[in-house]
């Protein structure tokens, strides 16, 4: 694999690009800009991917002579660490053109998964709010802090994570277990259609975390280091303990 940094991309071996992955700042009338001079740069049968993690592909792709060959590629932050990337198929994207993608990037030793449909959020930002729209409730509601919701997914369900997702984890419980657990619990759960008041007041205050100062804990400079630390070295440790269920790089790619 050959990498190399240009000024401009007046400046890219445009005859021998097969993939283009987009990742300029979220604001759709740029990304639209970007892919429209890229239909013009990019040789026809060159896939064209954006990185947006809000937008739907089939949005930015909207008008465009290559939207069949335009797919969203997604990836997590911090995506040196975090192996999950979503491959996902737009509204009129060549569903073919999704594995060949995912092959790819299984070269580069990412875990991809598809995306069958261009809903917002695609899979798992859409998984990752549910459960944090029942998180902010509970603290909401009264039910428990902010430390213990943080510390019941870490040292509870989510620790089971790192070892099967919430499908295989069914199946080591009992497919009945949960089901009767389901029934009992749904009726109860969060359905909010806006954000949860935890969240709103705290923008309103301008406390957006360790940019500001102040989020759901107090942050200065040295504790926003420590946790930064802490928080790549765990992820690290995470990382090695999968090291044998990742794909192999593909150094030939």
């Amino acid at each position: 694999m050959r990498l190399s940094a240009v000024a401009s991309l007046d400046d890219v071996d445009w005859p021998a690009v097969d993939l283009v992955i987009e990742c300029v700042p979220e604001k759709l009338n740029t990304k639209q800009a970007l892919f429209a001079d890229l239909a013009r740069r990019a040789r026809p049968d060159a896939l064209l991917a954006s990185n947006s993690s809000s937008f739907p592909i089939s949005a930015i792709a909207d008008g465009l002579d290559t939207r069949q060959r335009m797919l969203g590629l997604h990836f997590f932050m911090p995506a040196h660490l975090v192996p999950l990337v979503e491959v996902v198929l737009g509204r009129d994207s060549k569903p073919e053109l999704a594995p060949a993608l995912a092959d790819f990037m299984r070269g580069c030793g990412m875990v991809p998964v598809v995306v069958k449909k261009d809903l917002p959020g695609f899979l798992a930002n859409r998984m990752q709010h549910a459960l944090a729209r029942e998180a902010f409730a509970l603290i909401d509601s009264g039910v428990a802090s902010a430390e213990d919701v943080d510390a019941a997914v870490r040292f509870g369900f989510g620790f089971r994570f790192l070892a099967a997702g919430p499908v295989l984890q069914r199946d080591h419980a009992g497919i009945d277990v949960h089901c009767a657990a389901a029934a009992s619990m749904y009726p109860s759960l969060a359905a909010n259609t806006v954000p949860a008041r935890a969240l709103s007041e705290r923008v309103d205050k301008g406390q957006l975390g360790m940019k500001s100062g102040q989020g759901f804990y107090p942050w200065s400079p040295e504790s926003i280091a420590a946790e930064r630390q802490r928080y790549n070295a765990l992820l690290m440790a995470g990382l090695k303990l999968l090291q044998h269920e990742l794909p192999e790089i593909d150094d030939g790619q």
